[in-house]
Parts: C-alpha cells; sequence; structure tokens
C-alpha cells in the first residue's frame, strides 16, 4: 500500500518522450523514448500500433511486496515529434480512461547532470517542447515527470543543438546504467504511488 503521502498510480500512462525515426534514435533529446524501450524489453513485450499515433503495450509494471505482480500501466511512446507529443498522450489518455494525474512522461532534461534521475509532480515545463505539448493537450500540468539528466551543451552550443547530439564516448558507456536506474524509478512510482503535493 502506498504511502499517505502519495496518489496510486493504477492504471498508470507512461510516456516515453522522443522524436520517431532512425535518424534521431541514439539522440540526447530521445532518452525518454531510450527509457521506455528498456521498460518494454523488462515485460517482455512488443509495442504495436495505435490509431492515437503512439506505440504502445498494456502490461503489469514492477512487482508489489510480497512478489505479486505490480499495478497495470500503458506504456506508450508517441510516434509524433516531440512538439506534437501532447496529441497522442491526450487521446491514449481518453482511449484508456487514465486521468491526466496518473500520466508519467520520461523525459531529457538540460538542468540536471548526466546520469542524474528525478521524480516530480506537475510544475513548468523548463522549455521543454515535449513537455509543453503534454500540459496542452492534458490542460493541466499536473502529471509525474521522470527527469533523466543529459547534462549542459558545452561552451556557447546551443541547447537546440545539443539535445539532438548523440551521447559522447565516455556517456555512452554508462548509458544502459543510466536507462536502468530511470527504469527502476518508473516502476517504484508506479508500484508504490506517486508523489502528492499537497501532503508536503
Amino acid at each position: 500500500m502506498p504511502p499517505e503521502s502519495s496518489l496510486v498510480l493504477d492504471p498508470a500512462l507512461v510516456v516515453g518522450l522522443g522524436n520517431p525515426g532512425v535518424e534521431y534514435a541514439r539522440h540526447r533529446h530521445n532518452v525518454g523514448a531510450m527509457v521506455l524501450d528498456e521498460l518494454a524489453r523488462r515485460c517482455g513485450v512488443t509495442l504495436n500500433r495505435h490509431k492515437a499515433r503512439a506505440l504502445v503495450a498494456d502490461v503489469r509494471l514492477g512487482i508489489q511486496p510480497g512478489g505479486a505482480p505490480g499495478p497495470r500501466a500503458v506504456l506508450a511512446r508517441p510516434t509524433t515529434y516531440m512538439n506534437e507529443s501532447g496529441g497522442p498522450v491526450a487521446a491514449l489518455a481518453s482511449f484508456y480512461s487514465i486521468v491526466p494525474a496518473a500520466v508519467v512522461a520520461v523525459h531529457d532534461d538540460l538542468e540536471l547532470d548526466f546520469g542524474a534521475v528525478r521524480v516530480k509532480r506537475g510544475g513548468g515545463e523548463g522549455g521543454h517542447n515535449g513537455l509543453r505539448a503534454l500540459s496542452s493537450a492534458l490542460k493541466t500540468r499536473d502529471y509525474v515527470r521522470i527527469r533523466v539528466g543529459i547534462g549542459r551543451p558545452p561552451g556557447r552550443q546551443s541547447p537546440g543543438d545539443f539535445v539532438l547530439r548523440e551521447f559522447s564516448a565516455v556517456e555512452r558507456k554508462e548509458l544502459a546504467l543510466v536507462l536502468s536506474d530511470a527504469a527502476d524509478l518508473v516502476e517504484e512510482l508506479v508500484v508504490g504511488g506517486s508523489p502528492d503535493p499537497a501532503a508536503r
């Protein structure tokens, strides 16, 4: 049973944000989609095309105390570009009758050091086009974010160019561990409940 300071996410809609196509697959901006793929791998499922313009799988995520399968979750990766992610996510939330508060958006975050993984509910979008699209389509900012740190651009490189580049050779050596840590956090969140700001 989740602590009093959390909100139950059952079912949850777990969204991995990124851009479609092989040319974007390894970019920093796609780390949310990479985490989503890791979750699908753990569950032993293949993401299937949905009419909402997304790849989805309906799963039981994580393990509850005692070893029982975790709560139901819908894994989703929009097949649209990042700034158009809101439409597919809102459509999936409606299709599966999932309230915005049970949406978990996994995304890259420039404000965190590479490898850092944090969870937060609500708040601003920090200039992230995917989060802006979600907030607009869901008509609320009250959803959960799993923030996966990608670090800051070096020198005078623009953030826009930085996120659309692949991870460095050094970062790639650690990337699998980062994706695993983020997937662990998603599972813990879905099983244990999302932070409730009103209870803090």
